[in-house]
Order: structure tokens, then C-alpha cells, then sequence
């Protein structure tokens, strides 16, 4: 995949691999030297290498299906390189490879430059991954849906619910 034409889609909502335990559909938040981040509904920020990404798929008409709300403050990891991201991602928990038999998930304890491979840590296990077959990596920065209620609620009376209790009690001190 190539970086400028990526860079192209960042703020759509795209779907990466077509089919498969690594897929997922999300808004494309950045694209950088050897990877892209993007944000999903039910994992959070999900960074993919770019060259193990099979395809990219945007429906022009429609659209992709996504609904969350990113608040203004939201703010997620970066760094020009995997190697850098993987540096910055020390000492969290991370979930490596979405799916499949290669899914693992631990504390990334060590990134090993020279011999280009992390170090995680799960319970009495210290295992060590080879950088080369990282194919995506998460950490947990999430996006809170909103709950229906509070949606239906805050969409029915327009935020008047908050107002009448505040006025009530602003009249019983009368």
C-alpha cells in the first residue's frame, strides 16, 4: 500500500482486510512510515503494519457502518515507525495479531532492536515475538459509546430532564 494515497482516506471510515480474524472496520486516524492507526467501535485504537494489510475496502455510496462519537480531548499513540510504536507502547497491555492461532496479549515489557523481536509478559510467561510477524497491536485507548438510554433520553427532551430537576429544587429552597 502506498503511504501517500492512504494518506489520502485518513477521516474515512474503511474497512482493512476483507474477511478473516485480522479484519476490522474503523475511522482511519493516521497513517504513518510503515503503519496506520485506526479507530474501532468495540476494540479501541487497532494500529496495522502496512505491509502485512491484504486490502482496503471504502464503500463510496454508503459508506461504512460506524457510530461513535470521538470526543475533541481523544488522543491516541504515535510515532513515524512500528519500531517507535512499539517503544512507546512499553509497559502496556496490548493485545498482537487480532485473531487466529497468533493472537497473544500481555504486558510489552521490552522491544530488542538488534535482534528484532518484543518481549510480553503474561502471568509466569515471558515470551518473545519476532517484530517481522506483528501483523496489528492494540492497547486499549477506547472511545466510551454512549448508552441508548442517555441517547434516547438526551434526544427526547432536548436536555430539559436536567433543567426541570434543577428548577424544582431551585424552587423548594423558595
Amino acid at each position: 500500500m502506498n503511504k501517500e494515497w492512504l494518506t489520502n482516506l485518513v477521516g474515512k471510515v474503511l474497512k482493512v482486510d476483507r474477511g478473516g480474524p485480522e479484519s476490522r472496520t474503523g475511522l482511519l486516524l493516521g497513517v504513518y512510515d510503515d503503519h496506520l492507526a485506526i479507530l474501532t467501535e468495540q476494540e479501541g485504537v487497532i494500529y496495522y503494519k502496512i505491509d502485512h494489510i491484504k486490502s482496503i475496502t471504502e464503500n463510496v455510496k454508503k459508506g461504512l457502518q460506524f457510530q461513535l462519537e470521538i470526543p475533541e480531548d481523544f488522543t491516541f499513540k504515535t510515532a513515524a515507525t512500528f519500531k517507535g510504536l512499539l517503544g512507546n507502547l512499553t509497559n502496556q497491555w496490548v493485545n498482537i495479531n487480532r485473531g487466529g492461532p497468533e493472537k497473544i496479549e500481555g504486558v510489552l515489557h521490552d522491544t530488542n532492536d538488534e535482534y528484532e523481536f518484543v518481549t510480553l509478559v503474561l502471568n509466569e510467561e515471558v515470551i518473545r515475538l519476532a517484530m517481522f510477524h506483528i501483523r496489528s497491536i492494540s492497547y486499549g485507548a477506547r472511545v466510551e459509546k454512549q448508552k441508548e438510554d442517555e441517547k434516547s433520553e438526551n434526544n427526547k427532551d432536548g436536555g430539559k430532564a436536567e433543567k426541570s430537576k434543577d428548577s424544582k429544587a431551585g424552587e423548594k429552597e423558595k
